[in-house]
């Protein structure tokens, strides 16, 4: 994927995304966009950013948000779990006794 900063759009970094659509649906698009005095791409970069905002706030998706976080928490605990077991607790603990000498010197 490419990565462009299309003038106007300030310093943000936009990734290339195609989608695969009916005739129909990118006839109207067309439509929309010529109407509005857009591009396709601009008209579709608007749809998709609203459909986005939209789902932010939808119970279903904020609902399973929720659960894929709790097991990304159990998959995380696992493996911090894990690479205790095989460091050793003495080994786990010096990271963090490093960082702490950073932070005061």
């Amino acid at each position: 994927m490419s990565e462009t900063t299309p003038s106007g759009y300030g310093t943000a970094a936009y990734k290339v995304l195609s989608v695969r659509t009916s005739e129909d649906t990118r006839a109207q698009l067309e439509v929309l966009a010529q109407l509005n005095e857009r591009s396709v791409t601009e008209e579709t970069r608007i749809a998709l950013e609203h459909w986005v905002e939209k789902s932010k706030s939808d119970p279903t998706v904020l609902k399973r948000a929720e659960q894929v976080r709790a097991e990304i928490e159990r998959e995380a605990e696992t493996k911090r779990n894990a690479i205790t077991a095989v460091l050793g607790s003495s080994a786990a603990d010096k990271p963090a006794a490093r960082t702490a000498k950073t932070a005061t010197a």
